[in-house]
């Protein structure tokens, strides 16, 4: 039978309702134990086991117990909360009455409760926050910025009490840093090469306004993640960046013709150099030989004048017959010129050598004395027609 089927007397009940079944009729049976016997018979063990006397059905007994019963869960409560764990990362700032006690490293740790607290702060863990604004740069236009900020918590201690909140003073500060920073900057360095001094500008004031703050936050990078100009003047923005790219382009060009057209204009002029150095030595050679040669006819020719004085005068002839076929000669005493047929004495030497190619030296010396003799027979005879006339 089990110890809640009606009228049975099961000594497993732990309500203690022996007869409760019986009354009212046999109809009881169903009905619920007393609570309030139940609590008033769980009172009384615990005090018993406390080494109270057992209470004769009064409600001492209950109160005392109670009471106990609130003490143990009070002891209980107490020394829970009196233990926490800090692990590698985190560092513990300990407030005694509200007033900075200690910092704690991870561990086990105790505290005294209620009159302690424990404010924990990770101090390892590698933060970002970032920031869109669009600003206004030093050549008066303006352009939407976007910095992303990594930051770590090196001073627990400031972190906790010193800011009320860290996080909305780093981004305020950020706000600031970067605006004092794209003031002082062109729009074409912001939006090309400039980020990078940018970036480390907003970073190195940042971290000063931080440290005047006392926020106990030390950044580790700033980035300048974008950068663009406002979305009414992108277009005539690209116009411009593509201008200046065909301007780079241009200059390139330029600078690849310049590249290749000098070294060949400066090869030239040192060809031109050289040869006028070798043109330069060769007249002065020759002009030299000539002078040596002048020298040494000069010799011979104080030796025997007229001998050389002819010699001369038949090499200049030599030089320059054989660069005509016909020859005018002035006759001495006469107006009239005299018509020697030099190419029909040239072709009767050229026939009677049988040779078909140019005049040997020998020829045109030969025919230069034929053309002596037949000059001084003329002479001859025109002067003895003068003397006989007169």
């Amino acid at each position: 039978m089990a110890w809640n089927e009606p009228g049975g007397n099961n000594p497993k009940d732990p309500w203690g309702n022996k007869n409760r079944g019986n009354n009212n009729n046999g109809g009881g049976g169903n009905q619920p134990p007393d609570l309030d016997e139940a609590i008033r018979k769980l009172l009384d063990k615990l005090g018993s086991m406390f080494g109270g006397n057992k209470p004769s059905g009064n409600g001492d007994g209950g109160f005392w117990g109670f009471i106990i019963v609130l003490a143990i869960v009070g002891a209980v409560f107490l020394a829970l909360s009196s233990v926490y764990t800090l692990d590698e990362q985190e560092r513990g700032v300990v407030l005694r009455t509200g007033k900075y006690e200690r910092t704690e490293m991870p561990g086990l740790r105790f505290r005294i409760p209620i009159i302690e607290d424990v404010i924990k702060v990770n101090a390892t863990r590698v933060r970002e926050t970032e920031l869109r604004e669009s600003m206004l740069t030093e050549d008066e236009n303006i352009v939407e910025v976007q910095l992303n900020v990594q930051y770590r918590v090196t001073d627990p201690v400031s972190y906790a009490l010193r800011v009320e909140n860290p996080e909305a003073s780093l981004a305020s500060a950020a706000e600031s840093a970067l605006r004092h920073e794209v003031g002082s900057t062109e729009m074409d360095l912001i939006l090309t090469t400039g980020r990078v001094v940018l970036a480390e500008g907003v970073k190195a004031r940042l971290q000063n306004y931080l440290d005047e703050y006392e926020t106990g936050i030390t950044l580790t990078n700033a980035n300048i993640k974008g950068a663009t100009p406002p979305a009414a003047v992108k277009e005539a923005f690209d116009d411009v960046q593509r201008a200046k790219q065909d301007k780079d382009r241009y200059i390139n060009d330029a600078e690849a013709y310049a590249n290749s057209v000098v070294p060949e204009a400066r090869g030239r002029a040192q060809r031109q150099m050289e040869e006028a150095r070798a043109y330069k030595d060769r007249v002065i050679a020759r002009a030299e030989g000539e002078a040596e040669r002048f020298e040494k006819l000069l010799t011979e020719y104080n030796k025997a004048p007229q001998v050389t004085r002819e010699r001369l005068y038949i090499d200049a002839i030599t030089e320059v017959y054989t660069r005509s076929s016909k020859v005018l000669v002035d006759v001495e005493g006469g107006n009239n010129m005299m018509y020697l047929p030099l190419d029909q004495l040239t072709r009767q030497v050229q026939t009677v050598s049988g040779q078909a190619g140019a005049m040997s030296q020998s020829d045109i010396s030969r025919l230069t004395d034929q053309v002596l003799s037949e000059l001084r027979a003329r002479q001859n005879s025109t002067s003895t027609t003068r003397r006989e006339g007169r």
